[in-house]
């Protein structure tokens, strides 16, 4: 814990000139601190200016009496300026995970004053040290100053593919980035190394231990093996087909309804026969994002036939957007094409590209940010968006902040995914009467909301 007094001396208001501050006097002749900036000084006069960025991050341990400056700067709300009393105090957390949602009252563990403002959220988008304003109430006078605090990064990075196709081929130059992906909490560039050796010019079995760390010096190590190959294998299926009927009565559940999602893959699907089958809804492919927008083929002629068959429809959209203008954007193209078509589901924003995530420059908030983005949009336009993403993201990646529908992909008989889910994709290896290869089948659960 770190303790704040609120001691406003002539020699602590000169301890600030020492520290570098601009200190200027006012028509009163008091002492005033020229800065919109979080001003804490120890009466020690040693002040450390952290910088947003580090290779290491360092936290301020000290438990020294500190003096924080009054605010002398315009205001939303004016407060005369005042001296504030030597016997206020606030006991803090002194440092912050970045990113957090921390509020006054949480930052804020101790003090003998009213905070007016306990429900504000302190800033955490940088790291070092940050300020922030508190406007209380002590003994029937209202009173503004502020408190400072570290904003630190002790979340390791986290794996998204720790080597699902650990190939090299023979003679072929080794690059570990391209057999594994990974994501940082904050940093958007990571530093990835490995102990142990693989030889690409002889063939066989290499043992290595990789490792990624970001800029405060948090790690994530984990063994693999890389295999060099004369010939990298071709990925083998042997997941059993199960037909769409035997998939009905096998998730015979109460108040669900089954359905599929298409796409080109799926080329010319008969909708009277998938209907035939017990098929209740269709979730289709509008289109795809790899640097351009492209409509899917099929997807016009999906529309219509689904439509005319008397299904209930839902689009979705594959993208690789890494910024939230390239998300809106899309989000206003998939609008403009439904051209105010009623949809009976929502919009389902499809981002699956894990196996070499660094590649695209972001961190987790990120992405999560671009999803919202994408959602925004469509909800300006009267649609509303949905999450589809596996268990395994869904836990490890997704925050989703705003409670969005999601669309759940999980191979299993049994799900155990334990948060809300509206669709679940339960497998890829569906057949049926009408659509000539593999597709996927869904079951909805009709009491979650969509949206």
């Amino acid at each position: 814990m770190k303790k704040f007094l609120f001691a406003f001396l002539f020699t602590a208001i000169c301890t600030l000139t020492a520290c570098g501050e601009v200190v200027g006097t006012n028509s009163e002749g008091e002492s005033s601190v020229d800065t919109a900036e979080t001003t804490a000084v120890s009466q020690s006069a040693e002040t450390t200016e952290t910088p947003e960025k580090s290779a290491e991050t360092t936290t301020q341990t000290s438990t020294a009496t500190t003096v924080i400056t009054t605010e002398t700067t315009t205001t939303t709300v004016k407060i005369e300026d005042k001296v504030i009393p030597k016997e206020v105090y606030f006991e803090t957390l002194g440092t912050v995970e970045v990113y957090d949602e921390v509020p006054l009252s949480e930052l804020i563990t101790d003090t003998n004053v009213t905070l007016l403002e306990p429900d504000k959220i302190i800033g955490t988008k940088k790291l070092g040290r940050v300020g922030v304003k508190v406007r209380f109430e002590y003994e029937g006078e209202e009173y503004l100053g502020k408190v400072g605090y570290d904003v630190v990064d002790t979340t390791a990075p986290v794996v998204l593919n720790s080597g699902w196709n650990p190939y090299v081929k023979l003679d072929q130059p080794f690059n570990l980035s391209s057999l594994v992906g990974y994501v940082d909490n904050f940093d958007r560039s990571l530093d990835l190394s490995y102990t142990g050796e693989v030889d690409t010019s002889t063939i066989g079995r290499y043992d290595i231990t990789a490792t990624v760390t970001d800029d405060s010096g948090n790690s994530t190590s984990w063994d693999m093996a890389v295999y060099v190959l004369m010939d990298i294998p071709a990925p083998e299926d042997n997941n059993p087909r199960v037909n769409f009927t035997d998939f009905v009565d096998y998730y015979c559940y109460e108040n669900v309804s089954y359905g599929i999602d298409v796409s080109a893959w799926q080329t010319n699907v008969d909708y009277e026969k998938v209907k035939a089958q017990g098929c209740e809804f269709v979730i289709m492919r509008m289109g795809y994002f790899y640097g351009d927008i492209v409509m899917d083929d099929y997807y016009q002629q999906n529309m219509e036939n689904a439509t005319n068959a008397g299904l209930d429809v839902g689009v979705y959209f594959y993208t690789t957007a890494n910024t939230e203008d390239e998300a809106r954007e899309q989000a206003r193209w998939i609008v403009e094409q439904l051209d105010g078509r009623v949809l009976d589901y929502p919009v389902a924003f499809d981002w699956e590209e894990w196996g070499q995530f660094q590649q695209y420059g972001m961190n987790v908030r990120d992405l999560n940010e671009i999803f919202e983005a994408f959602c925004d949009e469509l909800e300006k336009n009267g649609y509303t968006g949905m999450l589809y993403s596996s268990k395994n993201f869904l836990n490890n990646f997704w925050t989703n902040k705003n409670n969005r529908p999601v669309w759940l992909a999980h191979y299993v008989d049994e799900t155990d995914y334990d948060g809300q889910f509206a669709i679940w994709q339960a497998s890829a290896y569906g057949r049926m009467d009408g659509i000539e290869g593999d597709v996927d089948m869904n079951i909805r659960i009709n009491d979650v909301p969509l949206g």
